[in-house]
């Protein structure tokens, strides 16, 4: 069900987004580790709550997932049993400040492994661009803003990809991922929607 905001969660303690991000990104590794560990099926009940897929399918782009980060296999089933096409992403290598590409995965399929540990696709996979885009995050609030791992990779990605032509953004995150506020600069790229274990919620496009 869509809601105008996300309530704030009690697992967040004393963190809080007007914290500078490095800061913010050292207490949320451990917040988000602690949110798996308590749920580590959140993924399951997370992909429930996606709307219903509407429209002819096309091609959607999510991540394999990383330590803590919350697991979008299940959601991308869905998609899959309903005819989309299914793609990861692949991280330049490590130094280069890089946008992501993406090539296409199914189920089964030969992985490679990024110097920094994320599993990917084959090189040999088809070059694709995502006309929906699932993210991971350390952090979002009520407005869109998503805190990532500081590489700045997605936030180059959507703004080409919006440059390109349209493309919607969905985190993926634990309910208690939500911050009040989190600091934000020119160049961070909102979020359309914010999917958790407890609800889906789309944000409001900001004025002019």
């Amino acid at each position: 069900m869509n809601r105008p905001g996300v309530p704030p969660h009690s697992e967040l303690g004393e963190v809080r987004g007007g914290e500078t991000k490095d800061k913010l990104r050292a207490a949320l590794l451990l917040l988000r580790a602690k949110l798996h560990a308590a749920k580590p099926l959140a993924g399951q009940t997370l992909s429930a709550l996606y709307p219903r897929i509407d429209g002819p399918p096309g091609m959607v782009a999510s991540y394999w997932p990383f330590r803590s980060e919350m697991d979008p296999r299940p959601l991308m089933q869905r998609f899959a049993r309903a005819g989309w096409r299914l793609a990861l992403p692949v991280t330049p290598p490590k130094g280069e400040e890089g946008s992501l590409t993406f090539r296409v995965w199914n189920t089964g399929a030969d992985m490679a492994v990024h110097p920094f540990g994320m599993s990917e696709p084959h090189p040999s996979a088809e070059a694709v661009r995502p006309d929906l885009l699932f993210v991971p995050l350390l952090a979002f609030d009520g407005r869109g803003h998503r805190l990532g791992y500081g590489a700045g990779h997605y936030d180059r990605t959507l703004e080409g990809l919006r440059a390109s032509g349209p493309v919607r953004t969905i985190g993926l995150a634990f309910a208690g991922q939500q911050v009040d506020r989190l600091p934000a600069e020119a160049h961070d790229q909102l979020l359309d929607a914010i999917l958790t274990e407890r609800t889906f919620t789309e944000f409001a496009k900001p004025a002019g």
